[in-house]
C-alpha cells in the first residue's frame, strides 16, 4: 500500500519571470504573408539554418485588456486552419505567428503576418456557477491557414496598431508521424490548471482559496500568464532552442493528441516532458508507457510530472477542450458518478496508480529553494561538465521537487546521480536526479527539480528574484547534462548502451 505523500504547503507554479534569451542573434528577413520553407519530417537542421526574427518577445504587454485572443485549437497538423477569437477595444490589430526555436539566438522565426484586421471588443465573460468555470462565448475573429507552415511550437502575436498593448497566443503545429525521432510533447492542460484569466483557476477562485476554484476548465478563453503565452515561455521554450540547435530529429505534439491517439508515439525514439507538466488524463499516461516499453526513451525535464489525473471533455468548439479536475471533491463529479476514473492525484483513491510506477521518482513537497548535488560525477549524463562528487549550485532545486522513494511503486534498476538535501517546511528530504531502464532498453531519466528547463537560459551571475540566483555555472550544467541526455536518447533505447546500475543501497540503504 503507498504511503501518503507530505504536502508542503499550497501549490503554484514557481513565480519566475522569463528567463533572457540566450543571445540576440540576427534578426530574421522572413516575409511577412508566407512561410519560406517547410521544414516538415523533423528536418530541423534545414529549419535552423533560416535567419530568425528577434523582434518576437513582447517586452511591454501594454495596457491590461487591449488585445486578448485564444486559437479554437490547440494543435493542428501542417495544411489545416484554425480560429482566432479575439476581443480589442483597439479599431485594428495585427496578428505574426513566430515558430520558436534556435535560429542563432534569435529564438524565433516569422512565418505568416497579417495586418490591419478589424478589431471589436467582445462579451465579458460568463462563470457557469455549478463549476465555477469561466465562459467566454467569443465569436471568431478571422480564421488561420497553416498551408506550409512547419511543425513545432509556435507564438502567435497580437498587436493592437494603436499601440496599446499587445499579447500571445500558443500553439502547436504537429508532426503526423513520431517515427525516429525525439518527441517534444508539450503540456497545455497544465498551463490551462493555471490560468485564472476571468478570475478562476483549478487553483483559486475569487476568495483565492479552494473552496472557490474551478472543477472544471477551458481552453476557449486567454491565457494570463505572460503575455498569454500560459507556461510556455519559461518551462518549455528554453528547451525546444536548445533540442533544435543540437539539430536532433524532432516531433510535435502536446499531451492532449497523445491522450486522443494511441498510435501517434508509435517508434518514436524518445518522448521529452518539460519542466512543468502534471495534468496528465489516464489515456496520455498509459500511451507513453507503451511507447517506453516498445523501447521509446522518456525525459522527464522538471518536477511534479502526472500528479493529477484529468479528464477531458469539448466545450462547443470542439473536443478536448475542457480540462476536468475535481481534486479531492472527485465524489461530486458527475462523470467520475458515471463510471470514468475519479479526477484526483494517480497516487490516492479511488483507483489509486501512484505515477512512479513510470517516472522511477515520485513528487515530494512544495516549496523549496535548495543546491543541487552531485553525488555520481562518472555516470554518462555528467560527461563533460567536469563535476566532482559533492559538486553543488546553489537554487536549483526548486520550487517543487521530486525524489525516489520506495514506499511507492519503483522500477529497478534505478541510478541515482544527484541526491540534493531539501528542507520543506522543517521536513528533511532530498531531491533526487535518477536513470532507470526497462527491459525494452528505453531509458528514464527525471531531474527531479523544476527549475531544469528554465536553467538552460542561466548565463549571468544569477543574483536577481526573477532567476532565484540560479548562475552561469548550474546553467553550464544544465546545458551539457540536457545534451548528453537528448543525444543518448536521440540514438535508440539508452538501456542497451547506458544500462542502468541500481545504487539504492548506497543511497538511502533500500536492497
Amino acid at each position: 500500500m503507498a504511503a501518503a505523500v507530505t504536502s508542503c504547503g499550497a501549490r503554484h507554479p514557481d513565480p519566475a519571470a522569463r528567463p533572457t534569451p540566450d543571445g540576440q542573434g540576427t534578426p530574421g528577413t522572413a516575409g511577412p504573408t508566407g512561410a519560406q520553407h517547410s521544414g516538415l519530417k523533423g528536418d530541423a537542421p534545414d529549419e535552423q539554418s533560416l535567419p530568425g526574427n528577434a523582434d518576437w518577445e513582447i517586452t511591454d504587454p501594454g495596457r491590461p485588456g487591449a488585445v486578448e485572443a485564444f486559437a479554437d485549437r490547440v494543435s493542428v497538423p501542417p495544411g489545416e486552419s484554425f480560429g482566432l477569437h479575439v476581443s480589442t477595444p483597439a479599431a485594428a490589430f495585427t496578428v505574426s505567428a513566430y515558430r520558436m526555436g534556435w535560429y542563432g539566438g534569435a529564438r524565433a522565426r516569422l512565418v505568416w503576418r497579417r495586418e490591419h484586421v478589424p478589431g471589436a471588443e467582445q462579451a465579458a465573460p460568463r462563470v457557469d456557477q455549478a463549476t465555477r468555470t469561466v465562459l467566454t462565448g467569443w465569436q471568431r475573429t478571422l480564421a488561420v491557414d497553416t498551408a506550409g507552415w512547419p511543425e513545432g511550437a509556435y507564438l502567435l502575436r497580437l498587436d493592437a496598431e494603436d499601440g496599446s498593448g499587445r499579447s500571445y497566443v500558443p500553439l502547436t503545429v504537429r508532426s503526423a508521424s513520431t517515427a525516429g525521432r525525439t518527441v517534444v510533447m508539450s503540456a497545455p492542460a497544465t498551463w490551462q490548471a493555471y490560468n485564472e484569466w476571468g478570475g478562476y483557476s483549478l487553483y483559486n477562485g475569487p476568495t483565492g482559496t479552494l473552496a472557490t476554484r474551478s472543477l472544471r476548465v477551458v481552453f476557449d478563453r486567454p491565457y494570463d500568464y505572460d503575455h498569454g503565452a500560459g507556461l510556455f515561455l519559461v518551462y518549455e521554450a528554453p528547451l525546444i532552442a536548445l533540442a533544435e540547435k543540437l539539430g536532433l530529429p524532432l516531433a510535435y505534439t502536446t499531451g492532449i493528441d497523445v491522450a486522443r491517439d494511441p498510435a501517434l508515439l508509435h517508434g518514436a525514439v524518445a518522448v521529452l516532458s518539460l519542466g512543468h507538466d502534471e495534468y496528465w488524463s489516464p489515456e496520455q499516461r498509459a500511451n507513453v508507457v507503451a511507447a517506453r516499453d516498445a523501447g521509446a526513451n522518456l525525459a522527464i525535464l522538471g518536477a511534479n510530472c502526472c500528479f493529477r489525473r484529468i479528464r477531458f471533455e469539448p466545450t462547443e468548439l470542439g473536443p478536448d477542450r475542457t480540462v476536468v479536475c475535481y481534486k479531492d471533491a472527485w465524489a461530486q463529479d458527475p462523470g467520475h458518478q458515471s463510471g470514468a476514473p475519479a479526477t484526483t492525484d494517480f497516487r490516492v483513491g479511488p483507483g489509486a496508480d501512484p505515477e512512479s510506477s513510470m517516472l522511477g521518482v515520485i513528487y515530494d513537497g512544495y516549496p523549496v529553494d535548495a543546491p543541487y548535488v552531485v553525488t555520481s560525477p562518472g555516470h554518462w549524463a555528467f560527461e563533460g561538465t567536469g563535476v566532482a562528487a559533492g559538486a553543488s549550485f546553489p537554487h536549483l532545486v526548486g520550487v517543487e521537487y521530486d525524489r525516489v522513494d520506495t514506499a511507492f511503486p519503483t522500477p529497478r534498476p534505478i541510478e541515482v546521480i544527484a541526491h540534493s538535501p531539501v528542507v520543506c517546511e522543517g521536513r528533511r528530504s532530498h531531491s533526487d536526479t535518477a536513470y532507470y531502464t526497462v527491459p525494452s532498453g528505453a531509458g528514464v531519466f527525471a531531474t527531479g527539480t523544476m527549475r531544469w528547463v528554465e536553467t538552460l537560459d542561466a548565463h549571468g551571475p544569477g543574483g536577481g528574484k526573477a532567476d532565484h540566483g540560479i548562475d552561469s555555472h548550474a546553467g553550464d550544467l544544465v546545458r551539457k547534462v540536457t545534451e548528453n541526455v537528448l543525444r543518448a536518447f536521440a540514438a535508440g533505447p539508452a538501456g542497451h548502451t547506458h544500462p542502468a546500475q541500481d545504487n539504492l543501497a548506497t543511497v538511502y540503504g533500500t536492497a
